[in-house]
C-alpha cells in the first residue's frame, strides 16, 4: 500500500520538488512569495468586483486557490487565484443568474475538471489553434474594459444581457463623467506604466492603488470605495449544499462548460509558459485535477473561480521561487492583509480597481500574436482571430471557441486541399536501362501518377478530375510516397478508380505506400482487392515487375 501510495503522480511531484529542500531553498521561496503577494494583492481585489461578486471574494479565492490549487496541481511554480479573462466570463453569468448561479457553475466546472485530468484529456486542450485563443483573450480584454466603464465615468448604468448591449448603452445616451474618478483612474494607469521604467521591484497597481486612496481621502472625494471587509476567509455570502438551485442545473450547464473551458486552458497555458521559463515540466493531468477540485471548494467559502494566472507565475519565477511554497507565502500573505489591513482595503475607490483592470485588459493582449499574423500577412490567422473575438463579445466564451474552432477548421481544410497534387509523367524505359535493367518487353501503355498530399474528403475530387483520362492507359501506377494519410473518402476514391480501370480490362498498381496509409488500405479490405502482388517499394520496382525483371539492389525508390 505504500508502494503504491508513493507512486501517486502528485506523491512523486512532490518527492521530486522537496528531496533536495533546504533553509536557503525557502529563503527563496519566502521572499519570492512576498513579492508575489504584493502584486496579487490589488488583483485579488479588482478581480472580485469585476466578477460581479466583492473585493472580499477576490480575496477569498486568491487565499484559497494559493493554497489548494497550488498543493494539488501539477507544478510547482503555478500560482492560481482570480483572473482577468475568468472575470469577463463570471459577470455575464452573475448579471443573469446572480452569485448563487456562479458558484454553482464553477462547482461543476470544478467537477468537469477533475474528470479531464482524471481520463488523461489535458493534452487535447493544447489542440485549439493559436489564433482562436489569441482572438478570445482579445475579445475577454474587451469586456473588462467595457465593464468598467461605470466605474472609471463615475456613473451608474443599467445592467445589461451582454457586452454590446452595454457599449450600445454608452453611445445612445447622454452620460456625464465625474471627473474625480476619471483623475483616480487616469492616477493608476500612470502609476502602472511609469513605475516599472523607474524600479521594476515595486509593484505599480498597488503604488497607484494607494497613491489614489490617499488622493481621495486627503482631497475628500466623495467617490465609491470598495466598503466592508470581513475579516474572515468563510463570507456570509456563500453557496450551501441547501441552497444549490438543482432545478438550473441545466440551464448553468453552459455556463460551467465555459468555465471549465477557459480554466483549463488558461492554466494549461499558464503551464507552458512557467514551463519554458524554469525548464521543468507540468503534469497537466495533474494540474488539471488541481484546478478542478480548488474549484469546487471554493464556491462554499464565498469565493469566485479561479484559474492559474501567468502574471503571478512569472513574477514568482522571476523573484526566485522554486516550489510551490511560494504560492502559499502568498496566500498567506493575502490572509494576513485581509485581516490586518481590512478597514484600509475598504476605502480603496472602485475607479483606482477600474484603473487597474484597464491596463491589466491591455496587457492581456497577445499583442506579439498579434503583431506576427500582421507582419507574416497570415489572412487565415487573422480572420480566425477577429471572427473569435468577435464572437467572445457578441455571444459567450464557450460559443466563441467552438465558432472560432470551426472557421480554423475549414480554413485548414481548404488549405490542406489545395496543398494536394497530382503529376504524371510516361514510363522512361531507356533511363531503366542505362542504370542497369535488363527488361523482357517494351510494353508502352504503362503510365504513373504521382500523389503528394493528405488524401481526405477535401481533396478526392482533385484526385478524380486529374485520372478521369487515366483509361487511356492498360496499367496504372500510382506513386503515393507522399500521401502521409488517408481517410475513409479517401479510400473510396481509390477504389473507385481501381474498379474503373478493371472495368476496362486494366489494372492499377500502387507504390511507395507509407505505414498509416497500408493500415488504412488493409482495414477497408482495399489491399485484398487490389491484392499484395501489385503493391511495390517504388515506382520503378513496379515497371521492371511489369516489364518482366526483379528489381536490382541498386534500384533507387521514387
Amino acid at each position: 500500500m505504500i508502494a503504491t501510495f508513493l507512486r501517486l503522480p502528485l506523491v512523486a511531484l512532490y518527492r521530486r520538488e522537496f528531496a533536495e529542500y533546504s533553509w536557503k531553498i525557502f529563503q527563496r521561496d519566502l521572499l519570492a512569495g512576498l513579492t508575489v503577494g504584493a502584486v496579487a494583492l490589488p488583483l485579488a481585489l479588482a478581480f472580485g468586483v469585476a466578477s460581479g461578486a466583492t473585493a472580499a471574494a477576490g480575496m477569498v479565492t486568491a487565499v484559497l486557490a494559493g493554497i489548494v490549487i497550488a498543493g494539488l496541481g501539477g507544478a510547482a511554480y503555478q500560482i492560481s487565484g482570480p483572473t482577468g479573462a475568468m472575470s469577463a466570463v463570471l459577470i455575464v453569468l452573475a448579471q443573469r443568474y446572480g452569485l448563487p448561479g456562479v458558484w454553482v457553475a464553477g462547482l461543476m466546472a470544478g467537477m468537469f475538471l477533475v474528470l479531464l485530468g482524471v481520463f488523461r484529456l489535458g493534452r487535447y486542450i493544447s489542440f485549439i489553434p493559436s489564433p482562436v485563443i489569441t482572438g478570445f483573450t482579445s475579445g475577454i480584454a474587451l469586456i473588462i474594459a467595457i465593464g468598467q466603464l461605470d466605474n472609471v465615468l463615475g456613473v451608474q448604468t443599467p445592467k445589461a444581457e451582454s457586452t454590446l448591449t452595454k457599449l450600445l448603452y454608452y453611445f445612445t445616451h447622454l452620460v456625464v463623467p465625474d471627473w474625480h474618478t476619471l483623475a483616480l483612474a487616469a492616477l493608476v494607469i500612470a502609476a502602472m506604466l511609469i513605475t516599472p521604467r523607474i524600479n521594476s521591484n515595486i509593484p505599480g497597481s498597488l503604488l497607484g492603488m494607494i497613491l489614489a486612496s490617499v488622493a481621495a481621502l486627503v482631497a475628500g472625494w466623495q467617490v465609491p470605495v470598495i466598503g466592508e471587509i470581513p475579516r474572515t476567509i468563510v463570507l456570509g455570502e456563500r453557496l450551501t449544499l441547501a441552497a444549490i438551485p438543482w432545478g438550473a442545473l441545466t440551464d448553468l450547464l453552459p455556463a460551467a462548460i465555459s468555465i471549465a473551458a477557459l480554466g483549463g486552458i488558461e492554466s494549461l497555458l499558464c503551464g507552458a509558459v512557467g514551463a519554458t521559463m524554469t525548464g521543468k515540466p507540468i503534469d497537466s493531468n495533474q494540474e488539471l485535477i488541481g484546478q478542478g477540485i480548488g474549484n469546487m471548494l471554493i464556491p462554499f467559502f464565498g469565493g469566485v473561480p479561479a484559474t492559474a494566472a501567468i502574471a503571478r507565475t512569472s513574477v514568482g519565477v522571476k523573484s526566485g521561487g522554486i516550489t510551490r511554497a511560494t504560492s502559499f507565502v502568498h496566500a498567506g500573505v493575502l490572509l494576513l492583509s485581509a485581516l490586518a489591513l481590512a478597514p484600509l482595503i475598504g476605502h480603496i475607490p472602485l475607479a483606482a480597481l477600474a484603473g487597474v483592470l484597464l491596463v491589466t485588459a491591455w496587457r492581456m493582449n497577445e499583442w506579439e500574436s498579434i503583431r506576427f499574423f500582421a507582419r507574416a500577412r497570415l489572412k487565415h490567422a487573422i480572420t480566425g482571430m477577429l471572427v473569435t473575438m468577435v464572437a467572445t463579445v457578441a455571444l459567450d466564451l464557450t460559443q466563441a471557441i467552438l465558432i472560432g474552432i470551426a472557421i480554423s477548421a475549414l480554413i485548414y481544410i481548404r488549405q490542406s486541399a489545395g496543398s494536394v497534387g497530382v503529376t504524371d509523367e510516361a514510363v522512361d524505359l531507356e533511363r531503366l536501362r542505362l542504370i542497369g535493367h535488363r527488361l523482357l518487353n517494351t510494353d508502352a501503355s504503362i503510365h504513373i501518377y504521382y500523389l503528394t498530399g493528405p488524401l481526405f474528403f477535401g481533396s478526392v475530387s482533385t484526385v478524380l478530375e486529374a485520372l478521369k483520362n487515366a483509361g487511356d492507359w492498360r496499367t496504372l501506377i500510382i506513386s503515393m510516397r507522399g500521401v502521409p494519410l488517408i481517410d475513409a473518402m479517401g479510400i473510396q476514391a481509390l477504389e473507385q478508380i481501381v474498379e474503373a480501370q478493371r472495368h476496362r480490362g486494366g489494372q492499377v498498381c500502387f507504390s511507395g505506400i507509407q505505414p498509416a496509409v497500408q493500415d488504412m488500405f488493409a482495414r477497408t479490405g482495399l489491399l485484398e482487392r487490389v491484392g499484395e502482388a501489385n503493391i511495390y517499394w517504388s515506382a520503378d520496382q513496379a515497371i521492371v515487375a511489369l516489364h518482366g525483371e526483379a528489381v536490382p539492389a541498386t534500384g533507387a525508390p521514387v
